[in-house]
């Protein structure tokens, strides 16, 4: 190795002494002003300062530099500690029910504990009924605090109703709403081509309606069998709106029903006591003491008729009754309010019930399967209400419904007879419904003469 004496004494003397006095007086000031010096040797060099001294000084000035580089960093604060973070703000989250989806799910998407949700359950006896029954696709506006806490949940039932939750301090306060819509009047006609659902869907009438004005024609047309092309029908009917939207449908006010030729009116009305229902346009109630049908929609299998041939004992033998094919099971209703005087065997006819109306008339309800609960001798019933149901008791071929009608104990077509009313507007009452219900049919003419009239452009 090489001894630093000998390196030293390579150099002139006068030429060590003034590297020595350079260093000395940079150590010190480098001692001093450290992150000045640094900045010197950024910019400007000393005067008189030789190369073999300037290797050194930029030595000692880049460790000087990495060392105040390494303390400035450690030294820094973060910027969590200059700039305080943002408080927290509120939030509003829309959550539309899923499938599967119960209130705890939603709940739990919004963040929210078990714990508010029973809260908020045990608040008001209706909250959980009416927060429970969740509909695929309901929408639920939650409303959170700074803490992430409910403030408030807002969702709708229906175009109708919807349900709010407040919260007031440590409990909830539950806000049921319900909008009371307007009624309007709205107008449709159709001409049935091949179908009366086809006809109905032209003219954009509600299904609702469609089910309301079979209802109102049942006594007088067969909807099951007797609708044919050609056949024409005019609807006046409410509309339900809230904020300028058909939200619903009310009650039909008046209609026109024409079925092979025969034209049928109905108006609503309601009485001096109260008591709505169907009139005709004289006044005389569409409501008839009988249906014509005691099994909706059935096949006719066999009509009234004096010679038919009896198909089990092979003879000719009186139908005097309707027969009506329907799968065993099929609900079997009585036709007019009465009395039952006989639910049970009764030979050839199976299980029978047979029904008194008032004193002239009966109707018979045979090859029953069974009876309708409650249903037995001296029993009071109502009309439409089940008495039995289909089945191939006694001389039957197959499950069907064998209905008769009486008149003063004669045997009649219940399909040709005309139904006897149940009452008929008279005096005062007469004229009130006259003046209720003529503005009523005179729109319906004029509808329909504008219509018309569109039609031949």
């Amino acid at each position: 190795m090489t001894d630093s004496s000998q390196i030293t004494s390579s150099y002139p003397k006068k030429h060590l002494l003034a590297a020595s006095g350079v260093l000395a007086a940079l150590c010190l000031s480098l001692l001093i002003f450290p992150s000045a010096q640094v900045e010197a040797k950024r910019t400007t060099l000393p005067f008189g300062l030789e190369e073999s001294s300037l290797s050194i000084l930029d030595k000692l000035t880049e460790n000087d530099a990495l060392e105040t580089e390494e303390v400035t960093t450690a030294a820094a604060p973060s910027p969590s500690q200059t700039e305080p973070a943002p408080p927290a703000k509120p939030t509003t989250l829309n959550l539309k029910a899923q499938k599967g989806d119960t209130l705890s799910t939603l709940f739990q998407r919004a963040g929210l504990s078990s714990n508010t949700l029973h809260q908020v359950l045990d608040s008001d006896p209706s909250a959980r009924t009416r927060l429970t029954s969740i509909q695929l696709g309901q929408s639920f506006d939650f409303h959170l605090d700074e803490q992430g806490d409910l403030k408030s949940l807002h969702t709708r039932l229906s175009s109708l109703e919807s349900i709010e939750v407040l919260r007031s301090g440590d409990t909830f306060q539950i806000n049921h709403e319900k909008a009371a819509p307007t009624l309007r009047e709205a107008y449709a006609r159709g001409i049935i081509t091949s179908s009366l659902a086809a006809a109905v869907s032209k003219a954009s009438m509600p299904t609702s309606i469609t089910h309301a004005l079979a209802k109102a024609f049942e006594y007088d047309i067969d909807f099951g069998r007797n609708i044919r092309k050609g056949d024409e029908f005019e609807v006046i009917y409410e509309q339900k709106v809230v904020n300028g939207k058909v939200v619903g449908h009310g009650n039909i006010l008046a209609a026109r029903f024409t079925n092979s030729g025969k034209t049928y009116s109905v108006v609503r009305y309601s009485t001096s006591n109260g008591s709505s229902q169907y009139y005709n346009a004289d006044g005389s109630s569409n409501r008839k003491a009988f249906n014509r049908n005691p099994i909706d929609s059935a096949r006719i299998s066999s009509r009234f008729n004096p010679n038919r041939r009896h198909p089990v004992l092979n003879k000719i033998r009186a139908h005097n009754g309707v027969d009506y094919a329907a799968p065993t099971g099929t609900p079997i209703k009585a036709t007019g309010n009465g009395r039952v005087v006989l639910a049970g065997r009764k030979g050839g006819y199976g299980n029978t019930v047979i029904i008194q109306h008032g004193k002239s008339y009966r109707t018979l309800y045979a090859h029953m399967k069974g009876f309708a609960k409650g249903i037995r001798t001296g029993q009071q019933v109502k009309q439409g209400q089940v008495i039995g149901y289909v089945g191939s008791t006694g001389l039957s071929t197959g499950p069907h419904l064998h209905y008769e009608f009486q008149e003063n104990g004669r045997h009649i077509d219940p399909m040709s007879k005309n139904l006897p009313v149940t009452e008929t507007l008279s005096g005062k009452e007469r004229q009130r419904f006259l003046k209720h219900t003529q503005p009523l049919l005179a729109r319906m003419d004029r509808e329909r003469s504008s219509m018309l009239a569109m039609n031949k452009r």
